[in-house]
């Protein structure tokens, strides 16, 4: 048996009856701690760093049995720490690709000046796909896909409303120094001349 315990902005993914709380599970044997985490309800993508007895420690690695295991989320003053599980571009390079749902805040990252692909007809290997070929950054409200293996980068967006939305993901990713007002068109994404 392991011991779990997930940052509290993680306890949203996990199911009710497991929030608020250490908790013991016992895992698949060879299981990593990816496999771990997401078998939870928490996708990968959403994890900032995860600690093995209090020793950091990688998706890949195993758990053994009587480990306590932490899960923390990642925050704007982790993409950049050494500690985090992933290093983020900086934000005048952040690009991105946005799933069915979103093309209202899609509009809204190109009005800022991102570098955002949006089509309501993606399919979910096509975002994984471009995301792994572009270096992007997803955007979803889909649980499911930002568990995709091919996905590194991605933001759960828990606003619904577009602005909301807006300020939800430059809050979490920074974005104010990368904005460029209007130097993208917000229908079609290319640069304005």
């Amino acid at each position: 048996m392991i011991t779990l315990v997930f940052a509290d902005a993680l306890q949203p993914f996990l199911p009710p009856a497991r929030r608020g709380g250490a908790w013991r599970l016992a895992p698949a044997p060879g299981a990593s701690l990816k496999h771990v985490i997401e078998a939870c309800g928490v996708p990968h993508t959403e994890v900032g760093a995860i600690f093995v007895n209090g020793q950091p420690a990688g998706p890949a690695d195993r758990a053994a049995d009587g480990d306590r295991i932490e899960v923390r989320s990642w925050s704007t003053a982790d993409l950049h720490a050494a500690h985090g599980l992933r290093r983020w571009p900086a934000p005048e390079a952040m690009r991105f690709v946005a799933d069915a749902h979103l093309g209202a805040l899609a509009r809204r990252l190109r009005m800022a000046g991102f570098d955002t692909l949006f089509r309501n007809d993606f399919a979910d290997r096509e975002i994984a796909a471009l995301a792994a070929a572009e270096e992007r950054i997803v955007l979803t409200r889909d649980r499911g896909l930002l568990q995709h293996k091919a996905i590194s980068h991605a933001c759960y967006i828990h606003a619904t409303a577009p602005d909301a939305q807006f300020r939800e993901l430059a809050a979490r990713l920074g974005l104010k120094p990368g904005f460029r007002p209007f130097t993208r068109c917000m229908e079609c994404n290319a640069t304005l001349a």
